[in-house]
């Protein structure tokens, strides 16, 4: 026995290039909208406007790597709050749960970065070349004049749609008018050429070359969303309960004539020439089924030509589908226990981070006390333990005045800053800025713990009315 003898074909399926046709219809149009609101927003947010006050960038979106921060509109995020981020991915990834579990692969068919660059692809390849029909002719008699400038012009606005889209993704993270004129003049950094360059080769390479590809082989969402699903999530099926026998219009009326059987599919294969996938949804859920409604659209256009109700291929669940072949109603279960959940999960992570936002502080502080040496012996027989502190001020330029607390008798001085009337330092600190000072407690020989001992060192806001306190623990050391 050999090696070849358990091989029973290619271990690669040759790829069979898809045509998809043009349709209208619902679907359709849901489709385009979500395209110009999610591309629209992509392309212009960058240049959105919203005033900070002076001296903060004024780009409603900014992610600003120098000054590690992160700007959405009002909110502004700091490193320290990665927090938020953490949530934000929680919440995608119970929503896409909550998509799956309502109705299979929504985010799929509408939503996906790949499906809305693929789609606006798609749209600039019927324009350029023609439809379905067309493009197949076009690619037979490939080295004609007009073909290879239908397919120039065609690349040619694919790549300008790629390198607006990479460049596009750079605005977000330096201010956008600024940026656009650097670029133009051949003065902006190359770290910008070079992402612009990777995102523009991606983006062509993904929507205009792979396409399907992508969904069938590469994406790893159709494996897992196969796990998630239910016999109650609502899915694109093809009803077999009223579509088969299938045979043409004048066959089913003969057939229904003689009191024969006779489904309403006329095997016109429409759905199967829209499928941007090529999917053939008559046989059932598949892998390379993105859920996008387009076959709807196709049979409800031929099924109002014949005559016929619309529905012959619909949003339906296994469910109802064995109980249409036992003669009884569908039902329909949206919420149940499974998106209940994923539901809860989102409100509570949700509300979580808006408690977070809405009452967070804008000042904050860090103590770390020093380790060689622990604690200075002092002539007179006191101690002085020294502290690094940091301030970090997450507002406009103001004065914090740094108190010890929890060690009576207590003396605190900060290098290189003189202390307030009131015996307390009065440290500045810039516009979201952070500072870092020396503090040294000092304790004399009378009041001197007889062990190590909890202290809190805090900082009150001195320029706003009943200002804001924040405060750090640590500890300190009486000596040997």
């Amino acid at each position: 026995m050999t090696d070849d003898t358990f091989i029973q074909g290619p271990l690669y399926e040759k790829r069979r290039k898809v045509y998809p046709q043009s349709v209208h219809g619902r679907f359709r149009r849901i489709k385009w909208a979500i395209l110009c609101v999610t591309l629209g927003a992509y392309y212009l947010l960058p240049f959105v406007r919203w005033n900070r006050g002076p001296g903060l960038p004024d780009q409603a979106v900014l992610i600003d790597l120098p000054h590690r921060r992160f700007y959405f509109f009002f909110i502004e995020l700091w490193p320290q709050e990665v927090y938020y981020f953490t949530g934000l991915l929680i919440i995608a990834a119970m929503t896409l749960f909550l998509m799956n579990a309502v109705a299979g692969r929504l985010w799929c068919g509408y939503m996906c970065p790949q499906t809305v660059w693929t789609d606006l692809f798609y749209a600039v390849e019927r324009w350029v070349e023609g439809d379905r029909r067309e493009r197949m002719q076009g690619d037979k008699r490939y080295w004609t004049f007009d073909h290879i400038r239908k397919v120039a012009l065609k690349h040619f606005l694919w790549i300008m749609i790629a390198w607006w889209t990479g460049g596009a993704w750079v605005l977000y993270f330096a201010d956008a008018p600024t940026l656009v004129k650097e670029l133009a003049t051949f003065q902006a950094p190359f770290i910008a050429y070079l992402w612009i360059g990777i995102l523009t080769a991606t983006t062509y390479v993904f929507a205009g070359h792979a396409r399907e590809q992508m969904c069938i082989y590469m994406c790893p969402w159709p494996r897992i969303q196969a796990a998630l699903t239910d016999e109650w999530a609502l899915n694109v099926t093809y009803r077999l309960d009223r579509g088969e026998p299938r045979m043409s219009v004048k066959k089913a009326d003969a057939a229904r004539a003689h009191g024969d059987p006779a489904g309403d599919c006329v095997d016109c294969h429409q759905c199967i020439n829209v499928c941007p996938t090529g999917v053939d949804i008559r046989h059932g859920i598949q892998l390379g089924c993105i859920q996008c409604g387009l076959c709807i659209d196709a049979c409800d256009n031929v099924m109002g030509e014949i005559g016929r109700p619309a529905g012959l291929i619909g949003y339906d669940t296994d469910i109802n589908m064995q109980r249409r072949r036992e003669g009884k109603a569908p039902i329909y279960r949206i919420i149940r226990p499974r998106t209940l959940i994923y539901a809860a999960a989102i409100a509570v992570v949700g509300s979580i981070m808006l408690y977070k936002l809405a009452t967070r502080a804008t000042m904050d502080v860090s103590v770390l006390h020093e380790r060689n040496p622990l604690f200075v012996q002092l002539s007179d027989g006191g101690v002085r333990n020294d502290y690094t502190v940091r301030i970090l001020n997450k507002g406009a330029q103001r004065s914090f005045a740094l108190e010890v607390s929890g060690l009576p008798g207590a003396i605190s001085r900060v290098a290189g800053v003189e202390n307030s009337p009131g015996g307390k330092p009065i440290i500045e600190v810039g516009q979201d800025q952070t500072r870092e000072v020396r503090l040294s407690v000092q304790v004399g020989p009378g009041d001197l713990p007889k062990a190590s001992r909890d202290i809190d060192i805090a900082i009150t806001d001195t320029d706003t009315a009943g200002g804001g306190r924040a405060s750090a623990r640590d500890h300190f050391v009486p000596g040997d």
